[in-house]
C-alpha cells in the first residue's frame, strides 16, 4: 500500500497545480482591466468598452473556480497535515485567516459592482470598484506569499512546548512576516502572473489576426500585451537572476539541487544540459556518464553576483537529506529556457511593430499562439523548483514533510482521496478550460460590416411627352 505521506504529497502537489492557474489568470487580468476601464473612461472609445467587457468575463469565471479549488487547499492542511497545522497554526494561521478576511471579501465585493454596476454606478465608483478588485486580488497573493515564504526562510518564532507536544510560538510578527524570503517571492510571482496573461492575450489575439478575424479589438489586444510583454520578459529574468543569488544564500541544499551539484567546489560552471548516456541513470543528473553541455564559470557567477572563483556547497556536505535532484535540475533549466524565449518572443515582435508589420508575420503569430499558455507552464515549473527543492523540510531546518503529515491517516485513505481529487480536479480544468475557448469563440467583438457606398441614383424614366417635347393627344 502507498506510503501516507507520498500520496499526501502527491494530493497536495495535484491540487496545487491545478489551483494555481486560476489565481494566475485573475492576478495577471487584474492590471489589465484597471488599464481598460480607466482608459474607457477617459476617452469613451468603444474599443476599451469591448476590451474591459470582455476579459471580465475570463476574470470572473477564474476567481470563482480560484476560490473554490483554493479553499480546499486550506482544508488539506488540517485532514491530510494535521501534525504541521497543530505544530504550525498559531503562525501558519494567521495570514490564511487574514487572506480570507481582508482579500477575499475585499475582492469578493468589489467584484459585484465591477461585473453588473457598469450602467448602475457613476465612473468614479467603477473606476474605484475596478482598483479594488485588483487591490484584493494582489493583496491575497501577499498573505498567502508571506505564509509559505515564512516554510521557506522561518524567522520571528521560537519552539515550546505544549501539552507535550513541540510548537512554533510566534514571538516577533515583523521578523516572521517580513521574512527575507517574501518580497522575492511576491514580485517574482506577481511579475510572472502578468507575463503569462499577456502572453495569453497575445496568443489569442495572434490567432484572429491570423485567421483573417482582423478586427480592431484584437489588434489593440495584440499591441497592448506586446507592450506588457516587451516589460515584463526581461524583469522576470533579472529580477530571477537576483532571486536566485538569495536562495543560494538561505537554502544552499536547494541551489544545489538545482544546479545538480553534489560536491563543493569553486569556479563552477552552468550545466544547460546534462542527458545520462546510460539509461538506468537517466534521472540522476550525478551519474558519471553525462553528455554535458556547460556554461563555465556560471554557477558561481549566478550563486556570487559575479565572482566567476565562488565556492558553491555540495549536496553531500550539507547535513540534511536530499531533494529530489532530478525534478528541481530539469524544472529549473525548462523554466529558465521558457523565461529566455519569451524574451525572444517579445523583442521579435516589437521589431516587427517598428517595422509596421505586426499583424502581417504569420510565423510571429503562429509563435504567439504557440507560446500562449507557456507563461502558465513557466510559473508552474518554478513552483516545483520552490517547493520540492526545499524537500525534505516543510518548514526550513525546523520540521520535516514527514513528521507533518496527519498521524492517524492511513495509506488507503490518502490513496482513495488523491484518485478522487485527481479525477475531480481533471474535470473542473477541463470544464474551466470549455468555458474560456466558448468565451473566445462567441463573445469576442467583432467590427461592424462595412457599407457598400450607395449607387447614385438612376436617372427618372423619360415619358414620350418628355421625349417629344409634346403634350399626348390623350
Amino acid at each position: 500500500m502507498i506510503d501516507p505521506v507520498i500520496a499526501s504529497r502527491l494530493q497536495f502537489a495535484v491540487t496545487t497545480i491545478v489551483h494555481i492557474i486560476f489565481p494566475v489568470m485573475s492576478m495577471g487580468l487584474a492590471p489589465f482591466l484597471i488599464y481598460f476601464t480607466w482608459k474607457e473612461i477617459r476617452t469613451d472609445e468603444q474599443v476599451y468598452e469591448q476590451l474591459r467587457a470582455f476579459w471580465t468575463q475570463i476574470f470572473a469565471i477564474s476567481f470563482v473556480v480560484g476560490t473554490v479549488t483554493g479553499i480546499v487547499l486550506e482544508f488539506e492542511f488540517g485532514t491530510n497535515f494535521a501534525a504541521f497545522s497543530t505544530a504550525a497554526g498559531e503562525l501558519f494561521g494567521g495570514p490564511l485567516a487574514v487572506e480570507g478576511m481582508m482579500a477575499f471579501m475585499l475582492e469578493a465585493t468589489f467584484l459585484g459592482i465591477f461585473v453588473f454596476g457598469r450602467e448602475r454606478v457613476t465612473d468614479r465608483l467603477y473606476m474605484l470598484s475596478s482598483i479594488f478588485v485588483g487591490l484584493g486580488t494582489w493583496l491575497s497573493a501577499v498573505w498567502i506569499l508571506i505564509a509559505n515564504s515564512w516554510m521557506q526562510t522561518p524567522r520571528g518564532f521560537e519552539m515550546a512546548t505544549k501539552n507535550g507536544q513541540p510548537i512554533v510560538s510566534l514571538v516577533d510578527p515583523i521578523a516572521a512576516y517580513a521574512n527575507p524570503r517574501f518580497p522575492w517571492m511576491f514580485v517574482h510571482m506577481q511579475n510572472a502572473a502578468v507575463l503569462s496573461v499577456a502572453l495569453f492575450m497575445a496568443g489569442v489575439a495572434a490567432y484572429f489576426v491570423w485567421t483573417d478575424r482582423d478586427t480592431q479589438f484584437w489588434r489593440k489586444t495584440m499591441k497592448i500585451s506586446l507592450a506588457v510583454l516587451l516589460v515584463t520578459a526581461p524583469f522576470q529574468a533579472i529580477h530571477g537572476d537576483a532571486y536566485g543569488r538569495h536562495v543560494a544564500d538561505t537554502q544552499p541544499q536547494k541551489f544545489a539541487a538545482m544546479e545538480a551539484q553534489y560536491d563543493t567546489d569553486s569556479s563552477v560552471g552552468l550545466k544547460l544540459l546534462a542527458f545520462p548516456t546510460s539509461v538506468s541513470d537517466i534521472t540522476d543528473p550525478r551519474a558519471e556518464e553525462l553528455f554535458v553541455i556547460e556554461l563555465p564559470f556560471l554557477a558561481s557567477i549566478l550563486a556570487s553576483g559575479g565572482n566567476p572563483g565562488a565556492t558553491i556547497t555540495g549536496l553531500n556536505d550539507i547535513p540534511t537529506e536530499d531533494p529530489p535532484v532530478a525534478i528541481v535540475f530539469w524544472s529549473f533549466r525548462a523554466m529558465v529556457g521558457l523565461g529566455m524565449w519569451f524574451i525572444l518572443l517579445s523583442f521579435w515582435g516589437g521589431v516587427r511593430w517598428l517595422q509596421g508589420k505586426l499583424f502581417e508575420d504569420d510565423l510571429l503569430a503562429k509563435a504567439l499562439v504557440g507560446s500562449s499558455v507557456l507563461g502558465i507552464l513557466t510559473v508552474e515549473l518554478g513552483w516545483i523548483v520552490t517547493e520540492v527543492g526545499r524537500q525534505p523540510w516543510v518548514i526550513d531546518g525546523v520540521m520535516k514533510t514527514s513528521a507533518g503529515v496527519s498521524p492517524n491517516l492511513t495509506g488507503t485513505e490518502a490513496l482513495a482521496t488523491l484518485v478522487g481529487f485527481v479525477v475531480v480536479y481533471s474535470l473542473l480544468l477541463v470544464l474551466y478550460t470549455y468555458v474560456v475557448l466558448r468565451i473566445i469563440r462567441e463573445e469576442a467583438p467583432t467590427d461592424p460590416p462595412k457599407q457598400a457606398p450607395a449607387d447614385p441614383p438612376k436617372p427618372a424614366a423619360e415619358t414620350p411627352e418628355s421625349a417629344e417635347g409634346v403634350p399626348s393627344d390623350d
